[in-house]
């Protein structure tokens, strides 16, 4: 015959348990626990009831909690993918790390490009009081904000809107592609080729002014037979690049606008019988570790500040939920971030 055992579970603790162990009434715990304002409290009644609430163990109802005074202690991070990149997923380090630091909580939800998961994060996160909303892309782009967007303070991060009505901070495209070729220069390099991306895109726009840029500091004319564009991954860089270094008068460097193209041009020099640095240098763009500390030699590229736009949005929200910000109605600021160069052996 089958005999049934109770559980030997303990019940977690509530209010009435930490009313009880303090002496006091469940009502004065929900003041002391939310510091209500206005309410005369003695600092030795406050005192039993915090003894209490940590013998005992006893966590309040945090949503409940934030609901009632308004303040959730959280920030939304919504993003079409960067939550399933271990690339872009710095993004979401920066942002907690600063979240943390301020004693909140970072909600994070990846939409993978659907839709309907995006209006439903956003709705969820609405509901649940979040104090910002950031707002993140995979690559630099313009966006077209959700309408749910207006209801909170909001950041767009690694995007843009076209009319500039809500704050973002995305790379410094131009910084990063003058840093890239500016290395090059200082090298002695006077001829040195572009591997860029086909589309139009704010990152292939700049790189490329950037590239211009540098090279006209240093008093050298800009050939656009130098510059050959693609798709973005290793096989065309490395078509580009064979193009490029069979040239009569051939680059001895070449900048390569993503790290997957640079990995393409190695194999091309390669084929070529070419050494990297000696006969050629290159230089990618993102620091995408996992190619860049790989080839051989390793590979001098320039860095996405992920984890500091990451931190620079939470920073933002919170400015702005402070009453730091300067006036009433700031005009929303559209912020740049300079991409560090990371110098390994490739030049």
């Amino acid at each position: 015959m089958a005999t049934s055992r109770k559980s030997t579970r303990r019940k977690p603790p509530s209010m009435y348990d930490v009313a009880r162990a303090a002496g006091v009434s469940q009502t004065t715990v929900s003041f002391v626990v939310n510091d209500t304002p206005n309410i005369n409290i003695p600092q030795e009644t406050r005192d039993r009831v915090w003894a209490a609430i940590e013998e005992l163990g006893w966590q309040p109802n945090a949503l409940a909690r934030g609901l009632r005074m308004r303040a959730s202690h959280t920030i939304g991070l919504i993003s079409d993918e960067i939550a399933t990149s271990s690339h872009a997923g710095k993004i979401i380090q920066g942002a907690q790390d600063a979240a943390w630091e301020h004693t909140n909580m970072l909600l994070v939800i990846n939409t993978s490009n659907n839709l309907e998961i995006e209006q439903a994060g956003l709705k969820m996160m609405l509901e649940r009081q979040v104090e910002g909303l950031i707002y993140a892309t995979m690559y630099h782009r313009e966006v077209v904000p959700p309408p749910a967007l207006a209801q909170v303070p909001t950041v767009l991060l690694d995007c843009y809107a076209a009319d500039r009505s809500l704050p973002s901070v995305v790379p410094d495209e131009v910084q990063g592609g003058r840093s890239a070729t500016e290395l090059l220069l200082r090298k002695g390099h006077r001829r040195i080729g572009f591997l860029n991306e086909i589309g139009p895109l704010p990152a292939m726009f700049g790189r490329l002014e950037g590239y211009k840029q540098a090279l006209a500091s240093y008093g050298v004319p800009f050939e656009p037979n130098l510059v050959r564009a693609g798709t973005v991954v290793a096989p065309e860089g490395y078509r580009l690049a064979l193009d490029l270094l069979q040239m009569p008068d051939r680059p001895t460097a070449l900048f390569c606008y993503n790290d997957s193209m640079a990995m393409g041009a190695y194999d091309a020099a390669k084929q070529l019988g070419l050494a990297i640095p000696g006969d050629v240098a290159i230089v990618g763009f993102d620091n995408l570790e996992v190619i860049a500390t790989q080839l051989r030699p390793t590979l001098t590229t320039i860095e996405l500040p992920h984890y500091a736009m990451g931190q620079w949005a939470v920073q933002y929200l919170l400015d702005q939920a402070s009453g730091q910000a300067e006036g009433a109605h700031p005009t929303p600021v559209q912020w740049t971030i300079a991409c560090p160069l990371i110098e390994r052996a490739s030049v």
